[in-house]
């Protein structure tokens, strides 16, 4: 069998991502956001809260991601901050979507373990997933603030108190992103709160 090259689409795909990222290099507006919710971020931890994240598939895979830097570690030795992906117990999703909805699994948790003053991070591509608009809505309920971590559009954009939107509609350049700014979160958090001497 003969073997393909596939050269061209991966440097199509790479550029693809460095174009995307020189897109949020370049928007003054999503950078202050980002600094906003960052600075809120710090204060919440100072305040003795807890930030919540949550997504669907891939992004449920960065929210458990970037829950471990905060609770772990980033760059260096520090105390773990308190933060936790939802719906990383099965029997939670399990009970939550048999006796509700899967429209039910995240908002039940917020529910379950928020407290006011917390942090909640919903991550959906779409901007439209049902659990995470859910959750968002049930964080108000509970006076946490609430942030999105999205693409171009969706209904989150108006849901939640700040939207980090990313400019793509396609999922993958999206999601590697989403990856970014949750690390730059996280370097912030961690380099105002426990500062190297």
């Amino acid at each position: 069998m003969e073997k393909t090259n596939h050269s061209s689409f991966i440097q199509q795909s790479i550029q693809q991502s460095i174009d995307l990222k020189t897109s949020l290099l370049q928007n003054a507006y999503l950078i202050k956001k980002i600094s906003d919710v960052s600075n809120r971020c710090i204060e919440m931890f100072q305040n003795g809260n807890r930030l919540l994240i949550a997504g669907n598939g891939g992004s449920a895979a960065d929210a458990q991601h970037i829950a471990a830097e905060f609770v772990c570690r980033l760059n260096y030795e520090r105390p773990g901050l308190p933060a936790m992906a939802l719906a990383t117990n099965y029997s939670v999703i399990t009970a939550a979507g048999n006796d509700y909805s899967f429209n039910d699994v995240f908002s039940r948790e917020v529910e379950a373990n928020g407290r006011e003053g917390d942090i909640f991070i919903g991550i959906s591509t779409s901007g439209n997933s049902t659990n995470i608009l859910k959750a968002i809505e049930a964080s108000r309920q509970a006076g946490i603030y609430t942030v999105g971590l999205a693409g171009n559009g969706g209904s989150i954009q108006q849901a939640a108190d700040s939207c980090l939107n990313v400019p793509s509609d396609y999922t993958p350049r999206i999601q590697e992103c989403h990856i970014l700014i949750g690390h730059i979160l996280c370097e912030i958090v961690e380099n105002s709160l426990f500062p190297r001497l």
